[in-house]
């Protein structure tokens, strides 16, 4: 059975290498014409398997990898957001990731943002140890190979190398991934392997090759089997070209595409389809006049920009199908979009992000962290999303928030915003989110409480003290400790029958006036109404004093309350509601 080339996704944090490693890797062919070029796609690099061995020979020997399979499909857009658009039903049509780690900086956060999708799409990956060519003392030496490198460096070179290793071990095993440099490993179907690497220098270069090709071809040859019925992808990016109109960029990963075909995809107004007028990609001849080159046809695994009518309002991710079976695949490409795509009724936060695949990994995270979701939407965040946002937050003011990952926030929505109150939390780094809606929720939290402070009676719980009688009345002055809640100056007590005592006019800690006594304080208060002996004895159990109205608004508002707080209310509710 003939194989295709596996699809490979490069991530990673930032200024990490990404970009340097993908132009290595596509230096490699340029630098080995007599091996056969690069062929440069649509969003894709495609390096043949002969530029993969002329670049991998120093070490063919050592590594001992016969390469089978026709070459690497390298998808040029590195990062995360291009590897959540290469979905299909949940996971990715990425075979294999490269994850780029600077040795001096380790793991930042897009590293670990790059870590939990990789695992939540179960993607097999290696780790591309960045920059070894800084660590004090390399030297270079003019190969492509690590090994043979690293075996020329002074001793302590090679452990401040080990080192690192060491460090980026540690960092992954607490993400519950068992590693080792590549070299050393036992069994590569338990182990993840660590390439150390210069994208500057090629040096570890000849290994990262050699080794995605021998465990792809290795661990995935049913996943490889090349399909030659009707072409499967997804679609990258939608872009208006000039004289062409629009244009989507796919990585098709089954079977074919041909001029002339009806193809299928999600748009903004639901499933389309429409026929195929050319397929393009970059025309890199000699003195070319024309940007692309025309084919008739192109298969899998390949990079290509897909010229049709009515291709306006294309969702980013969406998966794209020559169409077979059109009632089939139409029923399945609406159940996606109807699992990532939604308005309901229930309670939750508003969503909208760049693509199909960014809301899918949003959801998920939000699922496994319990946030729930009312909408989620491609596009722009707009007035219409905030004032929804708005309605929901008279309900729920943790829920009026609008999450936007990647995408636009329009002047009006911003304006409303700020007008209601309902937060826009932006973010290109889809894991910051947890921490960003913690954060809002935190200072929701206090704003709610001094709220609340300023509406309503404070529960509180207190035990008039034996011996602490200091003044009868006008105003009665006695000692009582704090058994529950915290009493504030102002509040009217009550006592366990539910009868109204009068107002607490001061607190005195030690001496000293007070606004407020927490559980446990030992303190004297006074009141204006109260008459010792009469009203209130030695060892009395009062309380704050409140109405029914104000122990069901308490009761809406507990988020506000300590779990000390909320057994007092649940003993004033006893007496107010039930006496």
């Amino acid at each position: 059975m003939a194989v295709r080339s596996p699809i490979v996704c490069v991530l990673g944090h930032v200024d990490h290498g990404k970009t340097s490693l993908l132009d290595a890797i596509r230096g490699s062919a340029v630098a080995a014409k007599e091996a056969g070029a690069i062929t440069q796609m649509i969003g894709a690099s495609y390096l043949p398997r002969d530029a993969i061995e002329k670049t991998s020979a120093p070490v063919a020997d050592l590594m001992k990898i016969k390469i089978e399979i026709p070459g690497l499909l390298f998808i040029d857009t590195p990062g995360h957001e291009a590897f959540t658009n290469l979905r299909e039903r949940g996971g990715s049509i990425a075979d294999m990731a490269i994850l780029v780690v600077d040795v001096a900086q380790g793991f930042q956060p897009q590293t670990l943002e790059s870590i939990r999708i990789l695992k939540q799409c179960k993607t097999p990956f290696v780790v591309a140890a960045n920059k070894i060519d800084l660590i004090h003392g390399w030297k270079k030496q003019g190969t492509d190979s690590f090994l043979k490198s690293f075996a020329k460096q002074a001793p302590h070179v090679q452990e401040a190398v080990d080192n690192r290793m060491y460090e980026l071990m540690g960092a992954l095993s607490t993400h519950g991934f068992d590693c080792e440099r590549f070299d050393r490993i036992a069994d590569f179907k338990k182990q993840i392997a660590i390439i150390p690497l210069s994208a500057k220098t090629r040096e570890g270069l000849a290994e990262l090759l050699l080794l995605i090709a021998g465990l792809s071809q290795k661990f995935m040859e049913k996943r490889l089997e090349l399909g030659t019925g009707e072409g499967k992808a997804t679609i990258l990016e939608v872009k208006e070209e000039k004289g062409l109109g629009s244009t989507v960029d796919v990585v098709l990963y089954d079977g074919v595409i041909a001029k002339g075909d009806e193809i299928m995809f999600l748009a903004r107004d639901g499933v389309r389809s429409t026929r195929v007028r050319a397929l393009l990609e970059p025309n890199l001849a000699k003195g070319a006049k024309e940007k692309y080159a025309y084919l008739d046809s192109i298969e899998a695994a390949a990079g290509v920009k897909i010229l049709a009518p009515d291709m306006e309002g294309v969702i980013p991710g969406s998966p794209l199908y020559v169409v077979k079976d059109f009632e089939a695949q139409k029923a399945e490409l609406e159940a996606q979009a109807k699992q990532l795509l939604f308005e309901s009724g229930e309670e939750g936060v508003i969503v909208k992000a760049d693509s199909l695949g960014s809301i899918e990994a949003i959801l998920a995270l939000f699922g496994k962290n319990g946030i729930k979701v009312r909408k989620a939407d491609i596009g722009a965040v707009t007035r219409t999303d905030v004032v929804a946002g708005e309605a929901v937050r008279s309900q729920n003011r943790y829920d009026g928030v609008i999450f936007g990952f990647n995408v636009e926030v329009m002047d009006e929505a911003r304006a409303e915003s700020e007008s209601s109150g309902v937060p826009i939390l932006w973010s290109n780094v889809i894991y910051k989110f947890i921490e960003d809606y913690e954060e809002w929720k935190a200072e929701e939290r206090g704003r709610e409480k001094k709220e609340l402070e300023a509406e309503l009676p404070w529960p509180a719980k207190i035990k008039v003290l034996k011996g602490f009688f200091f003044r009868l009345s006008k105003p009665a002055v006695f000692g009582i400790e704090v058994m529950g809640g915290k009493l504030r100056r102002g509040v009217r007590l009550m006592n366990a029958s539910g009868e109204d005592l009068g107002g607490v006019k001061g607190i005195q800690n030690e001496g000293k006036g007070i606004e407020e006594a927490d559980a446990g304080l030992k303190v004297a208060i006074s009141s204006e109404d109260i008459v010792l002996g009469k009203d209130v004895r030695e060892g009395d159990i009062l309380y704050t004093a409140m109405g029914k109205g104000q122990v069901f608004k308490w009761e809406e508002k507990s988020e506000g309350l300590g779990e000390s707080e909320k057994l007092v209310l649940e003993e004033i509710k006893k007496i107010v509601v039930y006496k």
